[in-house]
């Protein structure tokens, strides 16, 4: 007899292996999400602008018996991205787990009047329009599934907590901080948007970690600061939707 959902649809059984798409997965975070995506037992695809660092990290990921396969994308670029999603529609036909991961701070310590509009433009295509146009690419493909999971990579500094935790940060990194809120809130909205059980969008805050943009004596290590976002993108169907995680606790936005 044929297993139906809730809904009375058929229900899909799992592909014997999913695909995830992890951006700026070629270093720091990025590239510790794809690992531990990779060993448990997911199609990893890292997102990378440098062909050849993309490749370099693969490599290496191989070798730790990690397999990981780079796809040059430049995230503020709307072409780049069509091409990317063409390649993994010809290739894979699908898409089960996108982890926006890629990221970029201009303004570190620059006051927000006076930071330069190119500045802040250049922030919000990589950080804000980036993952808006992967979501959009990507939902259509998932709902055709009936399965996706969606995590966002922002930060604390992005949360109106921030004003009270870190007042003396004052209006400094405004850049940054504009583009983590605004994808704080794209995940709200996107995920009322999504089925909310067969697809799944959260944001997670993975904490000061040990990278280049975080610096080496930030308290957390990669592993730490990935596994909220490798937790998120593995939930099962009882999991949350729309919400802002860290050490795999909500937050406040």
């Amino acid at each position: 007899m044929e297993n139906r959902n809730q809904n009375g649809q058929p229900e899909i059984p799992p592909p014997a292996v999913r695909i995830a798409l992890v951006t700026g997965g070629n270093r720091g975070i990025g590239r510790e999400i794809a690992r531990q995506l990779s060993l448990a037992g997911l199609t990893v695809l890292i997102g990378c602008r440098d062909e050849a660092k993309g490749k370099a990290a693969a490599e290496q990921l191989g070798k730790e018996g990690a397999p990981v396969y780079p796809e040059v994308v430049d995230v503020s670029s709307p072409s780049s991205i069509d091409a990317l999603m063409g390649r993994i529609k010809e290739r894979y036909g699908r898409l089960d787990v996108l982890v926006n991961n890629a990221g970029i701070i201009l303004d570190r310590g620059v006051p927000v009047l006076e930071v330069e509009d190119s500045v802040v433009r250049q922030t919000l295509e990589t950080n804000f329009f980036g993952a808006l146009r992967l979501i959009q690419a990507a939902v259509p493909l998932m709902k055709k599934h009936r399965y996706g999971r969606i995590v966002n990579v922002s930060s604390g500094l992005g949360t109106y907590q921030a004003f009270d935790v870190l007042p003396d940060l004052k209006g400094q990194s405004g850049a940054y901080r504009l583009s983590k809120a605004l994808l704080n809130y794209l995940t709200r909205l996107a995920a009322q948007e999504v089925d909310g059980r067969e697809i799944k969008i959260n944001a997670v805050c993975p904490g000061s970690v040990r990278t280049d943009m975080g610096g080496e004596d930030a308290p957390l290590s990669v592993e730490e600061g990935a596994d909220t976002a490798v937790w998120l993108a593995l939930i099962g169907a009882d999991g949350p939707n729309g919400g802002f995680f860290r050490y795999r606790m909500k937050a406040e936005w």
